[in-house]
């Protein structure tokens, strides 16, 4: 019925898309907006952005289309811990989040010529304490640039550093593509 469209060049929701094993196709668009009102807390943050998103594709969509926009944050102390900017920036949320608990969210839009469903997910994760060794290896090995809280969960710090999760995996990835199948079923 729909002609499905991942808007995201995050490799990491690629792969979970295409575990789902529905066809899609992904599209970009440059320079989309990620800023959100200071005001928001929480969930309400990734679920905005994902929405921004979405309606930045609205102008060029096709009526048989389905976009899926969606964002990620790591949200620890009332804060955002986004993509770090640097190495530097990467090590100070590493130590942060070292042994402590944190909370994974991520928005997520799904929207069509007729209709825009949004929602989130929760996962909490909880890190031991790691050694600034391996906070440093894992810098200098990895890539936690282009992932909010300066980790992937599917990457080596996840294997050594992750002692406890509640919730969806794949939320932490960047996608949670359970509850993602649950919505699409209910459209396609």
């Amino acid at each position: 019925m729909y002609k499905v469209i991942l808007a995201s060049g995050s490799p990491r929701r690629r792969e979970l898309m295409t575990g789902l094993g529905i066809a899609y196709e992904v599209r970009t668009l440059p320079d989309v907006d990620e800023t959100y009102p200071a005001s928001l807390q929480g969930a309400d943050i990734p679920l905005y952005i994902a929405k921004e998103k979405a309606d930045a594709y609205i102008p060029q969509m096709q009526p048989d289309e389905l976009i899926i926009t969606a964002d990620t944050i790591v949200w620890m102390d009332g804060k955002v811990l986004g993509k770090p900017h640097d190495r530097e920036d990467a090590l100070r949320m590493l130590r942060a989040l070292s042994g402590r608990t944190h909370e994974v969210f991520t928005g997520v839009c799904i929207t069509t010529a007729q209709q825009q469903r949004t929602f989130s997910v929760r996962t909490e994760v909880r890190f031991s304490t790691l050694s600034e060794e391996e906070m440093t290896y894992y810098v200098n090995h990895y890539h936690p640039m282009d992932k909010a809280g300066a980790y992937g969960v599917q990457e080596w710090i996840g294997y050594i550093g992750v002692e406890y999760i509640s919730g969806s995996y794949y939320n932490i990835m960047g996608l949670p593509v359970q509850r993602l199948y649950q919505e699409l079923k209910t459209i396609l």
